[in-house]
């Protein structure tokens, strides 16, 4: 027996409209002239806030389904003062049903609001369509026990919704501390008095080679390695011993791309923002890798991770930033990275600061990839308590 059944204990279970025990009500569209910036959640088509205004339609517990737009038909909670804009609210007769328990049945239920969207050109979800879904009532014969059945579902599922926020929230902290610890050290290793280390520029101890062009659907599945200047930004860390994308060694050859070999440290040269561009990866395969126009391999007697580490510093930017030519795309040329200075420890010193910056690396990027495993675990052990406690008996469904 399920705990459901348990719960019902044998009870009736009746399935009514939305719309007989609830009031849906479109929200009311605030124009330039009557908008005022303030602290009230101004909720409209999308899945956060439009944006904050000082007066508000609706307060205490409030449902809302956005209205239109790619989104429309999302569903959110509320138990504060709020906006309703391109939005409609559902609000229940309150001796009938309990919000929480609509708001989790009506979770259960957003891919079937979703696909309530009409309309060719912008989506949208109306009051009318949403208030003919079914919504399973039990014990309808006797309110009180109907509430407290509610109540107790909803108990149990607002446990695996706070565990779930608790737990994204000690995540993240934890993130976030890590990789401040981990800014700081590198900021600090690289931070040398002066007359103990050699500093010298990386145009003085190295050279840069600029890659050749080629575009996004020159890549392919497999082939000759390639690093596209954008994955960069949105793949590569510190160093990498393989690829993302590959390219064909007809096109290599054709074309004379141009090489990163191991030890090289890959450095992106272009990108939307100031802030995007120098960032390094020290290319540790045996097997060397095609770049981009928009990248430079950089070659030195150095530990290439040492000079990753070093490209991804404030130091290092504050150097670089001068000799970044603005624009719709921000760039760089070889001559003004090889100007920037860098400390020149000895090997084994550039080794113990790769190796304790290491260790930091690694434990940001576990956290990092473990964040989401681990919210997406607690999501899932939600829905399934929710479809457990929410799958009544079809049997009393209105036609």
């Amino acid at each position: 027996m399920s705990y459901l059944d348990k719960l019902l204990d044998g009870v009736e279970v009746e399935w009514k409209p939305l719309g007989e025990f609830a009031e849906l009500s479109r929200g009311k569209t605030i124009t330039a002239k009557t908008k005022n910036e303030g602290n009230i959640p101004v909720i409209s088509g999308g899945q956060t806030p439009a944006y904050y205004n000082s007066e508000f339609n609706r307060d205490g517990e409030t449902i809302t389904i956005a209205g239109s737009g790619a989104y429309a038909g999302f569903v959110m909670y509320w138990n504060e003062p709020i906006y309703v804009s391109d939005a409609f609210s559902v609000k229940p007769d309150l001796t009938i049903l309990n919000t929480r328990y609509v708001f989790h049945f009506l979770l259960s239920n957003q891919t079937r609001i979703h696909n309530l969207q009409k309309g060719s050109g912008v989506p949208h979800v109306y009051p009318k369509d949403l208030a003919k879904i079914q919504i399973p009532i039990p014990c309808p014969e006797n309110p009180e026990k109907s509430l407290a059945i509610q109540k107790e579902i909803v108990r149990i599922l607002d446990i695996f919704t706070e565990l779930t926020t608790e737990l994204t929230t000690e995540l993240t902290t934890e993130l976030t501390v890590r990789k401040e610890q981990y800014n700081y050290y590198r900021e600090e290793f690289f931070n040398f008095d002066k007359g103990t280390v050699v500093w010298m520029s990386l145009g003085e101890i190295g050279e840069f080679q600029r890659g050749k062009r080629f575009v996004r659907t020159d890549i392919t599945s497999d082939g000759v390695p390639c690093i596209h200047y954008g994955e960069m930004y949105t793949h590569y860390g510190t160093w990498a011993n393989e690829s993302k994308s590959f390219l064909s060694e007809e096109l290599v050859d054709n074309k004379k791309l141009r090489v990163a070999e191991k030890g090289d440290v890959v450095i992106v040269a272009a990108g939307e923002t100031v802030e995007d561009i120098g960032k390094g990866t020290a290319w540790l395969s045996d097997k060397g890798v095609v770049i981009h126009d928009a990248c430079f391999s950089y070659r030195s007697q150095l530990n290439p991770k040492y000079v990753a580490y070093f490209t991804r510093t404030k130091r290092f930017h504050d150097q670089i930033k001068k000799h970044i030519s603005s624009g719709k795309i921000s760039a760089i040329n070889a001559n003004g990275l090889s100007k920037a200075i860098i400390p020149i420890p000895s090997p084994d010193e550039q080794e113990r600061i790769v190796a304790i910056l290491d260790k930091f690396d690694t434990l940001t990027t576990s956290i990092s990839k473990g964040l989401p495993k681990e919210i997406a675990l607690r999501q899932k052990q939600y829905e399934y308590y929710r479809d457990m406690l929410l799958t009544f008996p079809t049997d009393n469904i209105e036609a």
